[in-house]
């Protein structure tokens, strides 16, 4: 038997070791022709890596390849393509599943699961887009543990089950459209989570975003929302559900409004296995975020440095500029993922900012649409993440916030959005 797996990232090696394992004889098909690559595998590298797929038993895609590129050399083998998420699910020796999806906040709202099902002595694993392959997972995993996963439209794109015991759906604004073919090919990718779910499974979504309403809408299990009853609320300034109040909004750690969705969504899906209160507002009341997330680098010169780098959308800067009520100076700007800008140019105009950093490549197009709007107190043209935080320096004053929110994707200037973070963090730190 034959495996070929395509793309060999954190992702791909995992996959590689496990269908070795299964005793498949396994090539590694990737564009990079400088990898490196065990002995123990055959390779197909550079530009003809998708050449002669048909003549596999099995074909691994890894996330961030769309099937579609693979069908277009190859149509004839869309039964053979696999994922290891896929496989995950296949094969995972517990039905105690999570899967979590949506635009933005699927990495909070997983960890905040996680921790508090730990906190209420469950032995939990957690995995997926945050970083871990859920194939990684496998051999620690008994019969009696929950698996939380956070799962993105790429790792969903072709998933045909099994669906998870609960699946989450958080806000769904446009995203990665540069990728997916369009808007309706997005939510499909998402609905896929929950298409093939029991009616002994749950489907938890966020009450308030129409997508993520239809997106639940195709799963035959319980649909239970999230800031909405049944599940958890917000009411009186308290997280509320079942009439038991868990905490006061105020003695939340997380910083921004937006944050209070995630966590009534996390405790919506852990009060379906657990009603332990305390164990909930424990990680409440002590989980501040993830890295790159609204995260306070330093404060200089009674100025704080926030790196909210993971906000690549257009919804998730507004949701960092609304966290902060002092005057502030943003950076904007990225490379373009086909993302409809205009949102960002209103709340600027609407918001206390006191001066714009615009970067990237849909830098011009902020700028333009900014001063279409009357607002002129923008930079722009920098090209160092150096020039980027001395510039911000230079414009605030004391009480004010500098905000790394670019509202786009990276890629350009920077490897990815933790490339951008961590040169943000070591310019800041640098200024002491």
């Amino acid at each position: 038997m034959k495996a070929a797996i395509v793309g060999y990232a954190v992702e791909g090696q995992v996959s590689a070791n496990y269908w070795h394992e299964l005793g498949y004889e396994v090539t590694i098909c990737d564009q990079n022709t400088s990898l490196q690559v065990p002995p123990i595998f055959k390779t197909t590298l550079g530009d003809d890596y998708l050449d002669g797929l048909d003549s596999y038993d099995i074909i691994v895609r890894s996330a961030g390849i769309h099937p579609r590129i693979i069908l277009d050399k190859n149509p004839s083998v869309k039964s053979k393509i696999t994922t290891s998420v896929q496989e995950f699910f296949r094969v995972c020796p517990s039905p105690n599943t999570i899967g979590i999806t949506g635009t933005k906040g699927k990495g909070t709202t997983t960890t905040l699961i996680t921790k508090m099902l730990i906190a209420a002595g469950k032995t939990v694993h957690f995995g997926g887009n945050i970083g871990i392959a859920p194939l990684e997972l496998l051999p620690k995993i008994n019969a009696d543990d929950w698996v939380v996963l956070e799962l993105s439209s790429f790792q969903l794109e072709d998933f045909n089950g099994p669906s998870p015991h609960i699946g989450v759906c958080l806000m769904v604004v446009p995203e990665h459209l540069n990728w997916h073919a369009d808007m309706a090919e997005y939510i499909s990718a998402k609905q896929r989570l929950f298409s093939t779910q029991k009616p002994t499974d749950i489907a938890i979504y966020y009450s308030q975003n129409e997508n993520s309403q239809a997106i639940a809408q195709k799963s035959a299990g319980v649909k239970i929302p999230y800031l909405a009853s049944p599940g958890a609320i917000i009411d009186e300034n308290q997280v509320v559900i079942d009439n038991q109040t868990i905490c006061s909004v105020e003695e939340i750690k997380l910083p921004g409004k937006h944050n209070w969705q995630n966590i009534c969504a996390a405790v919506t899906a852990v009060w379906q296995i657990t009603q332990d209160v305390a164990a909930i507002k424990s990680v409440i009341l002590s989980f501040s975020g993830l890295e790159h997330r609204i995260e306070l680098v330093s404060e200089i010169n009674k100025v704080k440095y926030y790196d909210d780098s993971f906000a690549t959308t257009p919804e998730t800067a507004i949701a960092a500029i609304q966290a902060f009520d002092q005057p502030k100076i943003l950076i904007l700007g990225g490379s373009d993922k086909g993302t409809p800008l205009d949102p960002i140019a209103n709340e600027v105009i609407s918001n206390n900012i006191r001066h714009i950093i615009t970067i990237g490549d849909t830098g011009p197009t902020i700028a333009k649409q900014l001063r279409e709007r009357g607002y002129n107190d923008i930079t722009e043209g920098l090209k160092t993440m150096t020039e980027i935080v001395a510039t911000a320096q230079s414009h605030a004053e004391p009480g004010d916030v500098v905000l790394l929110s670019t509202g786009c994707a990276s890629f350009g200037l920077f490897k990815d959005y933790k490339d951008r973070g961590n040169q943000f963090q070591v310019a800041v730190k640098s200024l002491n």
